[in-house]
């Protein structure tokens, strides 16, 4: 089955302004599939990937409706100082059932990835992240989840029986997925007054990594380990303040601002790790002014930025390229290492393998923030460094 089957072509009619475009915006330079579908055979870095299903958008019903509106901005903003290599394949049709679009999505989602190209999804609920963790069930890989929403999406199953999820359910899908190739879960943004101690509380036993809105806004710098940690991202526009982004039916009046969301996009492109991000439950019906359409592409562009300017420094290739760093904690003889690219100035953090964990590798690498070789230079263990060791085990 070719990938042309799962898509139909944009409705240009839509999008391109009367006059067209400049030879400089995107809508010139991104190949899309209007008339032909796009050749693969030249490298291509990211793939656009529309859909319209929203059936399982738990108050939000309308989001399906977002691609288009998305690429009428998107289309409208200019290149930057590199040369992209974008297509936009379409629109993955609603199918005749919800797991007809999972469906879709997921064998999209794994074939690009094989291919070497990002995919970057538009539209649907938010449930459509667990058709897009499912494009890595065949990729051989633990899988690092990045959920940026106000709230843990973790309510009962209603459908144990198939893969369909809701927006409200799709991460109890995921953590109870089988085969489990989930290595971490990472929220930010959520707000306390939306999670109940019992999924705080499962958070702290499975040792995942949460991240209230109150830690991260203000001072988004932080946010950048925690993203460079993910291969995948899933992005709720309802982790938005409304009064930067209104076009959600379960807006709330507190999250991110738009500037802060721009640049959690462009730490996200940055990341050599992450292979694929996602953009839900954009509600076109709600958008005022055309203002969320226009964040979103604009949020879109900032992940294009920073996906140009990867600095291809993931530890330790070559070796010279990093400055290694050692201390000892107060009350233990143990060692923690620490690595620094003279690339970025990013910094990692070695945790062993347990005995017997890992035949090829004897420690982990995980993203860190130079405050943490702060705390253990200081003789204290750092949190991170606790957590990501239980999980290994």
């Amino acid at each position: 089955m070719s990938l042309a089957d799962f898509f139909s072509p944009i409705d240009l009619k839509k999008i391109v302004p009367k006059n067209g475009y400049y030879t400089s915006q995107l809508g010139s330079k991104i190949e899309h599939y209007s008339v032909d579908f796009p050749s693969m055979e030249d490298k291509v870095d990211i793939a656009i990937i529309g859909v319209l299903d929203d059936r399982n958008a738990v108050n939000n019903h309308g989001c399906a409706l977002a691609p288009d509106y998305v690429r009428e901005k998107l289309y409208q903003l200019y290149e930057g100082s590199y040369n992209t290599k974008i297509i936009d394949l379409g629109n993955i049709a609603r199918g005749e059932t919800v797991v007809d679009t999972y469906y879709a999505l997921k064998t999209v989602v794994e074939e690009l990835m094989k291919k070497d190209i990002v995919p970057l999804i538009i539209g649907g609920g938010q449930d459509l992240t667990y058709a897009q963790y499912l494009g890595y069930e065949h990729m051989e890989q633990k899988v690092d989840l990045l959920v940026v929403d106000a709230q843990f999406d973790l309510e009962d199953d209603s459908h144990p029986e198939t893969i369909e999820a809701t927006s409200t359910s799709y991460l109890s899908k995921i953590f109870l997925h089988e085969p489990n190739y989930l290595f971490n879960y990472s929220n930010m943004g959520y707000q306390t007054y939306f999670a109940s101690q019992d999924s705080l509380r499962v958070m702290e036993k499975l040792y995942f990594d949460v991240h209230r809105l109150g830690e991260l806004t203000q001072n988004i710098a932080v946010s950048e380990p925690i993203i460079r940690n993910a291969n995948m991202l899933s992005f709720d526009m309802g982790a938005i303040r409304s009064s930067d982004a209104a076009a959600n039916g379960n807006a709330k009046p507190n999250g991110f601002y738009g500037e802060e969301a721009c640049q959690i996009c462009r730490y996200a492109g940055f990341s050599d790790k992450l292979s694929s991000i996602g953009f839900y439950e954009f509600n076109p019906a709600y958008d005022t002014n055309g203002q969320t359409a226009m964040l979103l592409s604009q949020m879109i562009w900032y992940f294009i930025d920073g996906f140009y300017n990867r600095k291809k420094d993931f530890p330790l290739n070559p070796r010279s390229q990093y400055l290694i760093y050692k201390t000892s904690l107060k009350h233990d003889d143990h060692e923690l290492v620490f690595v620094k690219s003279k690339k970025s100035d990013r910094w990692w953090m070695q945790v062993p393998y347990p005995t017997g964990g890992s035949k090829n590798e004897r420690f982990h690498l995980v993203p860190c923030r130079y405050e943490d070789y702060r705390t253990a230079v200081s003789g204290e263990m750092p949190d991170l460094w606790w957590r990501t060791y239980q999980k290994l085990n």
